[in-house]
């Protein structure tokens, strides 16, 4: 299907902005549905204001604050290592590595 481009008056700002047939085949390769109501820069401004991601069309997944990362020491080899949750003691913790051959082991 030869998809056209469109004008549409963004639903934000006012402005009309084309939806181009490339954009157009892109939504519906994803399934999308629905035309946008937003002009490009009311879409980056949106993510934005949400902590989103504001690059390149589509955007893609996006990621929130960086995760705290606390130190520990791996209880199999002794190596030094980052893990994301604040250890407890007597809870073991294992580095990447070790954690693989542990969670195999199950």
């Amino acid at each position: 299907m030869a998809y056209q481009d469109k004008e549409i008056q963004c639903a934000d700002c006012g402005a009309s902005f084309t939806f181009t047939g490339s954009e157009q085949e892109l939504y519906a390769s994803r399934g999308y549905t629905n035309d946008p109501k937003r002009c490009v820069s009311c879409r980056q401004a949106r993510k934005a204001e949400r902590g989103g991601s504001t690059g390149g069309f589509g955007g893609g997944m996006s990621r929130g604050p960086a995760r705290q990362m606390f130190q520990a020491v791996c209880a199999q080899c002794g190596q030094d290592t980052e893990v994301p949750f604040e250890p407890r003691q007597g809870r073991p913790v294992y580095c990447s590595n070790c954690y693989n051959r542990v969670k195999g082991g199950r």
